[in-house]
């Protein structure tokens, strides 16, 4: 198959490093620490905002950004055609709320993207993957002010007419439902409640739609997808309360790609904000954003399946940042996350049958 794209990804903050080189400004996970320390963070960010630990991982990354030229040489020899990756916010707007971008920044996506073409590997740009300028998560409570999304429309305007013709696929966002599970990383957020999580989701949910409309006016040849961080719930036993419970579950991360594939919140989400005193207000114009600039394919993560039960929640266990109960048909490994790849295949049933859109598995492991 000519048209089939296999790969292999990495995100800038992973890989790249160089923190702070060439005008780079810092990034929310720029002051994620590594170790047991790290999850203590991002739950409570404000907290340990001043707080200086041992170790950045992201300030080192696998130095990417020295060395890019030899990796994707490297890459090349695999014989793959598609590279997933990521360009950092803040190397290219340091703060977020620059007039103009950081050239230097700009330059150096140039550099990566002609070595990408050298091989004929195609680029698969995530715009935003937890790079949320450190900046805005720190005056804005990031995502959760309308001055974070239109800044990221600033920042989405200048990569799409500065590269459109070197990347034609783009995710604008990466696993948007972090911004419910895990908001630091998510969205930016240094206060967090459900109703900041609710006004922080909505803007990312603007973000992806007028990004899709910018680029479209850009370059009519431009695909775009949604990212979701993915993998079915399995109900503990045959019990109504527990499939029940299991549908639910899926619901709460298949909402974000309802609204980016089907162009609307649906009835549920709305419905359980309301449940909770939250109203989400979302203007007909909005409404009009979501519904005329939907997404062109479904990308997504896959590391494990869920389980879950109605009457027992006892043995949770962590599995990439959703807690789980122990599937006793499943092995595990030394971190609990348990091994499912039948999981994938149901995972993308599930997300094919959903939405009869060409998908993208842009992270797996296990």
């Amino acid at each position: 198959m000519t048209d089939f794209l296999w790969g292999t990804a990495l995100s800038a903050n992973q890989a790249e490093g160089a923190y702070q080189t060439k005008g780079k400004g810092e990034s929310i996970i720029d002051r994620l620490p590594a170790g047991k320390d790290r999850f203590k963070v991002i739950e409570e960010p404000k907290k340990f905002a001043k707080q200086e630990f041992e170790f950045y991982p992201s300030r080192e990354g696998v130095h990417f950004y020295e060395h890019f030229r030899e990796d994707i040489k490297l890459l090349a020899k695999m014989g793959i055609n598609a590279l997933r990756l990521s360009l950092s916010w803040p190397r290219i707007f340091p703060t977020g709320l620059e007039d103009k971008p950081n050239e230097a920044g700009l330059q150096f996506y140039d550099e990566v993207f002609a070595e990408l073409a050298k091989y004929d590997i195609q680029p698969i740009v995530t715009m935003n993957h937890f790079d949320t300028p450190f900046y805005l998560s720190q005056t804005e409570n990031g995502w959760a002010s309308p001055k974070t999304l239109q800044a990221f429309l600033n920042y989405a305007q200048v990569i799409l007419t500065h590269y459109h013709k070197q990347v034609t696929y783009w995710i604008p966002c990466n696993e948007i439902n972090m911004a419910k599970h895990l908001p630091y990383i998510g969205a930016g957020l240094q206060e967090i409640n459900e109703k900041t999580k609710a006004q922080a989701i909505h803007h990312l949910l603007l973000a992806n739609a007028a990004t899709v409309k910018l680029g479209r006016g850009i370059d009519d040849n431009l695909q775009f997808g949604c990212m979701l961080a993915a993998g079915d719930t399995y109900p503990a036993t045959p019990s109504p309360d527990d499939v029940l419970l299991a549908l639910q579950k899926d619901r709460e991360n298949l909402m974000f790609t309802d609204v980016q594939v089907r162009g609307a919140y649906p009835s549920y989400y709305l419905a359980g904000l309301e449940a909770q005193g939250i109203d989400l207000e979302v203007s007909e114009e909005e409404k009009r954003l979501l519904r005329d600039n939907t997404v062109d394919f479904v990308s997504f993560s896959y590391y494990n399946s869920r389980m879950c039960s109605a009457t027992n929640e006892k043995e949770l266990q962590q599995g990439n940042a959703f807690a789980t109960m122990k599937n006793p048909y499943l092995k595990a490994t030394q971190w609990g996350w348990q091994i499912d790849p039948v999981g994938l295949r149901i995972t993308m049933n599930t997300l094919y049958d959903r939405y009869q859109k060409p998908l993208m598995i842009v992270e797996n492991g296990l």
